[in-house]
């Protein structure tokens, strides 16, 4: 008995040693796997704000989406390998629009050579907090990016024991909690650390002393610190950027020379008390820096002198204080900068002509809610600084003594331009007011010789009719997103080559004088009460690349000679009340790309008259009365050959299925699609937008990427078989082919369309099974079969796996998960009965890795069979693990087949 205890427990610390050392061994194969599981651990959520675009100008995209097992992981977008070994060794999934928890026994935790990784700016709300197993990661991890991840609770004590640790970021988690002790321990063990964000971390803690000297950025904004900052902090050698803000901290700033004053560069010390202290002639030893931002603080007296000796200084901010004193000609040394703010003191006297005179850089210059008098300084008058955005609040916000400024741009900033009653600058060659708040037009001087090229107002709030002036505009004239009313007859109709008055509440008709605008290239009239019909314009508008009046009250029928507008790219006409039959002139678009008809009441078979435009990408003929067969054979060799997004979906089409398109639908058929370039359909000052039925929901989009491909052909009366050509479209993202009359069996080919995410056959005559290559495709995000004649097993595995009952609601024939009918006919052993509870052993870590990685684990294998031999009695525990691994074996066969 003692001889059987001695080798069972030999052979469970074996086991242990073996879990460990496959862990530290997992093979590339495996990494692979483990990836794809973290993927479909997790949701992608399109968020209603990018947060990622507003902090660094960078859209946020689903990363993981195109991850698919038919391709090489170091291949995948934020997947960096070892090249040699091809071990994951970097994860850079930031702004990746992920969502859910990240669990305990997630297998990110398998991926042991990982020496970066970055989930930043994604939403894991979900998740009860951080898992402890972050701290797994010590033998390599570099680099650990949590910031804006939405994580809460305490943050694990792991944390503090990576120790190789040069970066590490939890900011923007207002949720976290970061206990004294580990905070202490973590700044202790990582020795390394080079940047620490801790901003926004609930930390309610004084700050220790023992800070490494290696750090170059430091970020404790809104912590909850308190107590006196302690000295050393501006003593760091290597400190580049110092964020304190928003602390109760008590701060008083060296006196003598930093022992960061060749390093720093950016010093952040926003409302923090400094208890009605000077700012210090030390301030002058910084020779790097170049922001310093320190409002409300409580700062008084005067600006030292040694504040000109900051050269590199860009922006400074000293806002909300009770500075005081004249502004001295000390600062024309600061050419650099380009935001100043003074705002809110007590500084008085006149503005010295000087004063920052030579800083060709400045943007911003706020000087308001002080006691400065006199007239505004000559220097601001001068062309040099046209752009610069000016907030001064003397006297008015009228723009007095500017009488020869010719560009004046206050757009897209936090201004407001509260009233402009007075007249504006008449040597204006630009205006650039939009988002300014503003609820009337400007007005020029009487008798003025206008000559505005550019003018943009839009997205303001004004309202009434367009003024006269509007008429001069030459090149440029953006009105849009205001509550502008009455017509059209003011614009400058002979001039204009860019007009925008989209989003107002314009009313009337088109005048006839468009034909006559032989400058005219983009017209957008969009989301207006235009009413009337469209015009006939005999000449040809050579110049014409966008006409876009969807969502007005335009009535009749579509004129033949809008083939007059040769150089058309867009036409938009989306959600009007045009009637009628469809022109064959529209044959003539030689140039056309995007084509929208939707939701109008025009009457007419399929226009095959368009098959053979050479540059058609979007064809959108969705909720009108279309009706009759579309063609089984064409005359054009290849039809649509570049066409990328069609919907015909609220028609009456009938017959079958177009296999004739499917097959020549050549801009569907890259199979590379993931390694374009993305970019959008737009040209200058415009982007090609349509609504689109995606995932079950309808979506405007504002812009169409170029790789966007989209097949929707439902609410009609097809009927017959779907094409197997389907399976060729290997570009295909969305395919709805619901509600019709379709019979047959679901093509298997469909399991080709690697990047397809959406498919919808739903309220159909399907029958047969559905195909168990379909689990294959990775990027499935919604799939919905219900209410067709399909029988048979649901497939289980990877995406089919997310899906739930409403994909398969109405199959009476179907069973198996998630449905609550089981199938009589499986034969189901107790140990596959129990496959979902044993995914993971010992922790997480997958069965298919140890049957993948057992190369790793030669060794610890031979010493488990020495084991056993040598006693001779646990034969039962040999079967088990036998059996066990036989099963595996075999179910993991059958799923790769």
């Amino acid at each position: 008995m003692r001889n059987f205890i001695t080798t069972f427990l030999a052979m469970v610390a074996m086991l242990i040693f073996l879990h460990h050392h496959l862990v530290a061994c997992l093979s590339p194969e495996m990494q692979r796997i483990a990836l794809l599981h973290f993927k479909q651990s997790l949701n992608i959520s399109i968020p209603s704000f990018d947060a990622c675009y507003s902090d660094s100008n960078i859209a946020s995209y689903p990363k993981t989406r195109n991850w698919s097992m038919s391709s090489d992981h170091c291949t995948w977008d934020g997947v960096s390998c070892e090249p040699k070994t091809g071990d994951v060794i970097g994860l850079d999934l930031s702004c990746s629009q992920l969502e859910g928890a990240i669990l305990p026994n997630s297998t990110l935790f398998q991926l042991s050579h990982l020496r970066s990784l970055n989930l930043s700016q994604n939403d894991f709300s979900l998740s009860s907090q951080i898992p402890q197993e972050f701290g797994s990661f010590a033998k390599g991890l570099t680099l650990l990016d949590l910031s804006a991840t939405r994580f809460t609770g305490r943050v694990p004590p792991g944390i503090s024991h990576l120790h190789k640790l040069v970066s590490l970021d939890l900011g923007s988690n207002d949720g976290v909690e970061l206990q004294h002790e580990v905070f202490k321990s973590l700044l202790q063990n990582l020795t390394q650390l080079r940047v620490l964000n801790l901003k926004w971390v609930n930390i309610s803690s004084t700050l220790p002393m023992n800070l490494s000297p290696s750090l170059r950025v430091l970020n404790f904004q809104d912590t909850g610190l308190f107590g006196v900052l302690p000295q050393e902090v501006f003593h760091l050698p290597n400190l580049k950027l110092l964020e304190l803000s928003f602390n109760n901290l008590t701060v008083i700033l060296p006196k003598g020379m930093w022992g960061s004053s060749r390093t720093l560069q950016h010093l952040v010390l926003n409302v923090i008390n400094f208890h009605h202290q000077g700012i210090p002639d030390s301030i002058g030893f910084l020779d790097s820096l170049a922001t310093l931002s320190l409002w409300q603080c409580n700062l008084s007296g005067p600006i030292p002198k040694s504040l000109g000796n900051l050269g590199q200084l860009t922006k400074l901010n000293l806002d909300g204080n009770n500075l005081n004193g004249p502004i001295l000609k000390l600062l024309p040394n600061l050419t650099n900068l380009m935001h100043l703010s003074l705002s809110h003191n007590n500084f008085t006297g006149s503005f010295p002509s000087s004063f920052v005179a030579h800083s060709s850089e400045l943007i911003k210059l706020d000087l308001s809610y002080n006691g400065f008098t006199g007239p505004l300084p000559p220097w601001l008058l001068t062309s040099t600084f046209h752009q610069i955005i000016l907030v001064v609040y003397w006297t008015s916000k009228k723009f007095l003594g500017l009488e020869y400024l010719e560009y004046l741009d206050l757009s897209h900033n936090s201004l407001s331009v509260k009233s402009t009653a007075s007249t504006v600058p008449p040597q204006l060659y630009i205006l650039g007011l939009s988002s300014c708040n503003m609820k009337e037009f400007p007005h020029f001087p009487k008798d003025a010789e206008i000559i505005l090229d550019y003018v943009d107002l839009s997205n303001n709030d004004i309202d009434g009719g367009i003024p006269q002036w509007i008429g001069s505009v030459h090149r440029y004239l953006n009105l849009s997103r205001n509550r502008l009313a009455g017509g059209l007859e003011q614009l400058p109709w002979n001039n204009i080559q860019y007009l925008d008055l989209q989003s107002n509440i314009l009313n009337g008709s088109l005048p006839n004088l468009i034909c006559n605008s032989s400058s005219l290239e983009v017209l957008n009239l969009s989301h207006n009460n235009l009413s009337g019909i469209l015009p006939i314009c005999q000449s040809n508008l050579t110049r014409l690349l966008v006409f876009d009046l969807r969502k007005n009250n335009i009535q009749g029928s579509l004129p033949s000679t809008l083939s007059n507008f040769r150089n058309l790219k867009s036409l938009n006409l989306h959600g009007n009340k045009l009637q009628g039959g469809f022109p064959s002139s529209f044959a003539e678009f030689d140039k056309l790309e995007t084509l929208d008809l939707g939701s109008n009441q025009i009457n007419d078979t399929f226009p095959q008259c368009l098959e053979a435009l050479p540059n058609l990408q979007v064809l959108v003929l969705k909720s009108n009365k279309f009706y009759g067969t579309m063609n089984k054979s064409s005359e054009v060799e290849h039809p649509f050959q570049s066409l990328r997004i069609i919907d015909i979906s609220y028609n009456d089409f009938s017959g079958p299925l177009p296999v004739t398109y499917f097959r020549n639908f050549m801009a569907m058929m890259n199979g590379e699609v993931n390694k374009i370039k993305r970019s959008y359909m737009e040209r200058q000052y415009y982007s090609d937008s349509t609504n689109l039925v995606i995932k079950g929901h309808e979506i405007q989009l504002n812009r169409i990427l170029t790789v966007f491909t989209t097949i929707d052909l439902s609410k009609n009366n097809f009927e017959g078989k779907i094409s197997e050509y389907t399976g060729n479209l290997l570009s295909l993202r969305f395919l709805n082919l619901s509600h019709n009359h379709l019979t047959g069996h679901i093509p298997p080919s469909i399991a080709n369309l690697t990047v397809l995410e959406s498919l919808d056959l739903s309220s159909n005559q399907l029958e047969g099974e559905i195909p168990g290559q379909l689990t294959g495709l990775y990027s499935l995000a919604l799939l919905n079969l219900s209410y067709n004649k399909l029988r048979g097993h649901i497939p289980q595995g990877f995406q089919f796996n997310i899906f739930e009952i409403d994909s398969y609601v109405g199959n009476l024939g179907l069973c198996g998960k998630p449905l609550s009918k089981k199938c009589g006919h499986d034969n189901v052993t107790e140990e596959e009965d129990q496959e979902e509870d044993d995914d993971y052993f010992f922790g997480g870590f997958t069965w298919e890795a140890v049957v993948i990685g057992y190369g790793c684990g030669v060794v610890p294998a031979f010493i488990a069979g020495y084991l056993m031999l040598l006693a001779r009695k646990p034969k039962w525990f040999a079967g088990i693990i036998a059996r066990e691994l036989g099963l595996k074996v075999r179910r993991m066969e059958i799923k790769w087949r």
